[in-house]
């Protein structure tokens, strides 16, 4: 009798099975197992079948020493899937839960990469995941100063400061070229009074007068002048001459 068509699916289906599994690896517990055959899978980059040997742990063996390992190979995944929003919830979880873990410093930095991941190329959109991502960069400088991660840290925190005086002069200048001028000056003030970088210094004086003069307040342009004349730097005084002899004229 000859086999049935059936039998040959059902025969060439086991085949496959068998192919796929492969040998299971070593360990003394199914926990130890499963997370062995969850790191096989990532080192393949197979981060959907890794979750799942993950998963199984988890919930199959909570108490096991690989359950702590395995909820934080599970945020590395989502890091590593570039699934940032989902990655710095992951991370904070895992903080909260486990705040005197090995590793905290790692979690910590990771949280800050989470977000620091999420902020737009360019200064002129929203950059709100950059208070998150310096909050935690500067965690890590403050609480694990031995760490591998300072340095790292304190590089980020500076690209992410320079993005928010980026942030503030593009708003500053929006105003200004808008022509809403009170606004405009507004912005530029507590530029003055918050950063010292001489460009930004001289740029955001000039437009303080200029805004001044636009709005029609002659006498209050020169008395800008007198009060930010100190912080500004040599190689803007040119301008600003020019500026303050239209503020003084009738």
């Amino acid at each position: 009798m000859k086999p049935s068509f059936n039998s040959y699916c059902l025969a060439l289906l086991c085949i496959l099975i068998c192919a796929c599994s492969g040998t299971r690896p070593s360990g003394t517990t199914e926990a130890e197992i499963l997370f062995k055959e969850a790191q096989k899978y990532i080192d393949k980059k197979q981060y959907i079948l890794a979750n799942e040997k993950l998963n199984t742990l988890r919930s199959q063996h909570p108490y096991s020493y690989y359950a702590t390992p395995a909820e934080l190979i599970q945020a590395d995944i989502l890091y590593k899937q570039e699934n940032f929003i989902e990655s710095a919830s992951a991370y904070i979880l895992f903080r909260d839960f486990h705040p005197k873990h090995e590793k905290i410093a790692y979690v910590v930095w990771m949280i800050a990469e989470s977000f620091y991941n999420q902020l737009p190329s360019t200064a002129d959109r929203d950059l709100s995941q950059g208070y998150e991502a310096l909050k935690y960069y500067q965690e890590v400088v403050a609480k694990y100063p031995k760490s591998e991660y300072v340095d790292q840290a304190r590089e980020r925190s500076t690209v992410i400061s320079e993005m928010f005086k980026e942030k503030e002069q593009y708003i500053a200048d929006f105003y200004f070229k808008t022509k809403i001028f009170d606004a405009a000056r507004y912005r530029y003030l507590a530029m003055i009074d918050e950063f010292k970088e001489s460009n930004i210094l001289d740029h955001s004086i000039i437009r303080v007068l200029l805004s001044s003069l636009e709005l029609g307040e002659k006498p209050e342009c020169v008395q800008y002048a007198k009060i930010l004349r100190k912080k500004l730097s040599a190689s803007a005084v040119d301008q600003f001459e020019k500026v303050l002899d239209q503020c003084k004229t009738n």
